[in-house]
Parts: C-alpha cells; structure tokens; sequence
C-alpha cells in the first residue's frame, strides 16, 4: 500500500488517525497508552471519520484498526466512574453522527483487530463486514463483570452473528476469548500473524477494489443487513426490485461486454 500522509480528525488530540491510499480509507483509534479506549471525543472523531469516507467517492473500502497492543479496550473508566443517567445521555445528545452509523455505510467496513477487544469496543468490531484478527488478539464483553448490560446493541448483533448459545456464554461470563476461538464460532473470519494483519487486510481489500463494482458492493451491504430484519418474500421482493435497476445500468453492460470478450 502506498504510503499516506495520516490526518487526524481533531488536530488538537489526535485521538483518530485518518488516511486514504489505493482507494481505501484507514482509520486508526490512537490512544495506544490507555489501550484505545474510547472518550466523548475521541467516539466524535471515530464517527466523523467514517462518516467522512463514506461521503468520499474516491474510497472503496473502509479498515479501522488499533494503534499499539489493542484495537480498544472499551471506554475509558477514568471519564466514566462519576458518571449518572442524565450526564451520560447529554454527553451523546450534540453527536452530529449516530452511534450505529457504521451500519447504515454504503461500503465495505474491515476490523483489522490487532489486539485486546473488550465492552464497548466489541460493538465497533461487530459493525464491521468482515474481521480479521491477530493471532494474539483476544475479545470479552466485560459487562457481567461490572454490573452493566449489553450497550449499542451487542446482544442484537452478537444472536446474529455467533447464535444464541455463543451470545449469552459470551455475555454471562465475560471471559477472555482467544482469536482462535472467536474464528471457530463466526466471531472473527481470518486469523493471522499478528506481524502481517493489515498486509492480509489491505491485500483483501485492493482485491475488492480491483474487482468488484462499487454499486453492487453497497447494494449488497445494504440487502444483507436489511435481511436481518426481514422475512423472506420482503428480502425475494426487494432482490427483485435491484435485478431491474442493474440491467437498465451501463456499468452492467460494459461489464458483461467485457466478460463476453474473454469467453
């Protein structure tokens, strides 16, 4: 991958780093001395950034992955512990991007997770398409052990992603779980060498970029978390719906001109 010049959102704390090479947006949670752990600001600033290349048309494929030992270890305690239900409402009141807006991008979302996951960070990695792990990355949900609940829809995820039986072992224990393990259960879908992660993720994504249509990657994000919420004749019916927009599209004509040269 060539080499980008990396912006921060907010200059000031450098919280998130941002760069786009080859088509492809980075956004790295850089608080690596407290293991990444989130901050009202530095959750402004990760939530701009995608927000920011989902808007950017030269970005196909959007990676975020951690800064030092952890993709991120949650929120940060230290701007927790005095926290009560009014002050914790009002500090996502002013938020000019949802919490869940990575579900609703237009394109592919990669977790290169390169180390510790934990709480709330489970969430940013579950709102990933695809995760790939480090061999030393490991994941636990952490709230049993707190006294707290599944936050930003985990469990909902979590059902959907690793099954019922796996959700609630995951959340009633809180225990550490190896990378390993997690691929074994559908919770991550690569795991490789901790010393060659984002060269597995960017290689996975420039093969996105290279050989795929952007129209039909949105499209298909779309379908397939809309089908979570659908039944099957809402999901045949929407399909049917895009089978007639793409053939009265140029792009598929070009396309299938193309493939019909090689044949």
């Amino acid at each position: 991958m060539s080499q980008a010049t990396e912006l921060s959102i907010q200059e000031d704390l450098e919280v998130i780093l941002y760069s786009v090479s080859d088509h492809i947006a980075t956004i790295t949670l850089n608080r690596p001395e407290r293991l990444n752990a989130f901050i009202p600001e530095m959750r402004v600033a990760y939530l701009a950034s995608l927000k920011k290349a989902n808007l950017d048309p030269d970005v196909r494929v959007i990676v975020v992955t951690g800064a030092g030992r952890a993709f991120t270890s949650g929120a940060d305690f230290r701007s927790l512990h005095n926290t009560n239900p009014t002050t914790f409402a009002a500090s996502y009141a002013d938020d000019a991007v949802p919490l869940d807006y990575a579900m609703e991008l237009e394109k592919p979302l990669i977790a290169a997770i390169n180390g510790a996951v934990a709480g709330v960070g489970i969430a940013h990695a579950l709102m990933a398409d695809i995760r790939f792990a480090s061999e030393d990355a490991f994941f636990t949900t952490s709230f049993s052990r707190l006294g707290l609940t599944a936050e930003l829809g985990i469990a909902w995820l979590l059902e959907r992603l690793v099954g019922t039986a796996n959700a609630l072992d995951l959340l009633y224990t809180s225990r550490r779980v190896s990378s390993s393990e997690a691929k074994a259960m559908g919770l991550v879908q690569r795991v490789v060498p901790a010393a060659r992660l984002l060269d597995e993720v960017y290689a996975f994504a420039r093969q996105i970029v290279d050989e795929t249509s952007a129209y039909s990657l949105g499209v298909l994000r779309g379908q397939v978390y809309r089908s979570w919420a659908q039944d099957w004749r809402a999901a045949y019916q929407e399909s049917e719906k895009f089978v007639l927009e793409q053939f009265g599209r140029s792009e598929f004509a070009e396309r299938a001109r193309a493939r019909t040269a090689r044949a």
